[in-house]
């Protein structure tokens, strides 16, 4: 299972409205020796193309830059997909919000990141947020649950915390 913040998700979901009908782009990391991001970094795409992404080679190297400095990594590659995607508008049996074969093929240069994608067909529609990761190859859709706080993000909704 990945946890993220809804708060999280609310900042990339916001950004990919900024930007639409281009696809949105970011970061999700947090500290190198955890598992759950802590923070969203959005950054310009260099490709200002409907159906397309590229970071900013400068915003690229900043963050690498930053997250050393911090003692953070990347943990999730985020981008929007709008309603231009590079699959026919025929029903593919796909969600919107899955990876293209150009994500595909870029995931394979990060097989330690998970790709998380907000599918959008305008502006104000309901977004859809998926997130995959690759498993010997094939794609691979996480089982992503949209948390108020990690601190119980491990456990049912029935527990509690333990009385002291």
């Amino acid at each position: 299972m990945l946890a993220i913040r809804a708060d999280l998700i609310d900042e990339i979901v916001a950004h990919a409205r900024r930007d639409f009908p281009v696809e949105a782009c970011g970061q999700l990391v947090g500290p190198e020796q955890e598992d759950r991001p802590e923070r969203y970094v959005p950054m310009t795409n260099a490709d200002e193309v409907a159906s397309d992404f590229a970071f900013s080679p400068v915003e690229d190297i900043r963050l690498e830059r930053e997250l050393d400095a911090r003692g953070e990594r990347r943990m999730l590659v985020v981008h929007s997909h709008t309603r231009v995607p590079r699959r026919p508008l025929t029903d593919s049996g796909l969600p919107e919000a899955y990876p293209s074969v150009k994500d595909v093929a870029q995931m394979e240069w990060t097989p330690d990141q998970h790709w998380l994608i907000v599918g959008l067909t305008t502006a104000d529609a309901a977004p859809e947020v998926r997130s995959y990761h690759l498993s010997d190859g094939e794609v691979v859709e996480d089982d992503l649950q949209v948390v108020e706080s990690y601190m119980f993000a491990h456990t049912g909704s029935d527990d509690v915390p333990d009385e002291a």
